[in-house]
C-alpha cells in the first residue's frame, strides 16, 4: 500500500503567528498540527504537544517553539517503510511531498483507521 492511499491534506500556515493563534486553527479544523510554509518550502510543523508544553507562553511565535527538521517522505513511498521512519524518529505526524512540495500528512491515527487493510505483522 502506498503512502497517498492514507494521507490527508496538511494544514498549512503562511505567518508566525502566536500559539493561541495556532490553537485556535487547530481547534476550528479537528486536527493536531499545523506545517509552517515560506515561499513554499517547509520550515516547521506545530504540534497541539508543542502548545501544551507551552501554555504559559500562547504569545509566543511558532516559529520559537515549532518542530524545524521535519521528516518528509515521497507520496510514492510504501506505507511500511513509512511506518518504520516514523517508529525509528519516534513521531507522530510525517509530512507527505511530491518533487519537494508539500503535498500532504500521514498521522499514526490514519495508519490505525487503515489498519484492516494492513499486514498484522507489520504492527508486531
Amino acid at each position: 500500500m502506498k503512502v497517498s492511499e492514507v494521507m490527508n491534506k496538511a494544514v498549512v500556515i503562511d505567518s508566525d503567528m502566536t500559539l493561541k493563534q495556532a490553537a485556535k486553527i487547530m481547534s476550528q479544523n479537528g486536527i493536531g498540527c499545523l506545517t509552517f510554509l515560506k515561499n513554499e518550502k517547509i520550515r516547521g510543523i506545530i504540534t497541539e504537544r508543542d502548545i501544551l508544553k507551552n501554555v504559559s507562553h500562547l504569545n509566543m511565535k511558532v516559529s520559537s517553539v515549532m518542530t524545524k527538521s521535519v521528516v518528509v517522505v515521497d507520496i510514492n513511498e510504501d506505507l511500511e517503510k513509512v511506518i518504520s521512519i516514523m517508529a525509528r524518529h519516534k513521531i507522530k505526524k510525517i509530512l507527505i511531498v511530491e518533487k519537494g512540495s508539500l503535498i500532504g500528512i500521514v498521522t499514526s491515527t490514519d495508519i490505525i483507521s487503515h489498519s484492516d487493510l494492513l499486514h498484522e505483522d507489520m504492527f508486531f
